[in-house]
């Protein structure tokens, strides 16, 4: 447990020094202090910085996944379920705006990350979405004209961008909820065929 705790107070406290200082211009001694741990120790879990963010990105997606995958379980119908799906998403950023920034801002800048790393959970993440569309067309619900890879980074693209506005915005123009229904709304639009309208 104790091996265990350390891993995650370390993890905590990169999510902190990311976001405050950027990747970049982050030190692991840095990392160590945040986490009460000499900086000795943070290389007994990791290899580097880098594998500090990846591993740290694989470990935050795990959660991510399976509590959107638990959120979808019990909603019968695949247009709630992309309702569902974007309320959750912008909720998350939300409330976790420290590690929303490592993970929009920060994983892209890292070269690294971006040409090195095979991103399963991210494609696991989005695949939660065309499983979605694809359901739905199998139901005849949806139009089966669509392409489910395509939709899925098209819609999650609209949700990243909301995503940004309420991480970096200081303004509250729009709510959580105001904001994942109308962007779910122009989505499930394009996918109902022209009797579901």
């Amino acid at each position: 447990m104790r091996g265990e705790d350390k891993h995650d107070r370390i993890i905590k406290a990169a999510i902190k020094v990311f976001a405050k200082n950027g990747f970049y211009n982050s030190r692991v001694s840095e990392i160590a202090k945040e986490a009460q741990v000499a900086d000795g120790t943070v290389y007994l879990y990791f290899k580097n910085k880098d594998d500090i963010l990846i591993r740290l990105f694989e470990e935050e997606m795990d959660k991510i996944i399976t509590n959107m995958k638990g959120e979808m379980d019990n909603i019968p119908n695949p247009d709630e379920k992309l309702r569902r799906f974007a309320v959750v998403h912008l909720n998350m950023v939300r409330e976790n705006k420290s590690l929303a920034e490592v993970i929009q801002v920060e994983l892209r800048q890292s070269s690294k990350f971006m040409h090195e790393y095979k991103n399963r959970k991210f494609i696991e993440y989005l695949n939660i979405i065309s499983t979605i569309v694809k359901e739905g067309q199998r139901t005849g619900y949806f139009r089966t004209d669509i392409m489910p890879g395509l939709f899925k980074r098209s819609f999650f693209g609209a949700l990243d961008e909301l995503s940004n506005m309420f991480v970096f915005s200081t303004k509250r123009k729009y709510n959580v909820e105001m904001a994942a229904d109308q962007v779910s709304s122009f989505f499930i639009a394009g996918l109902l065929p022209d009797s579901n309208h």
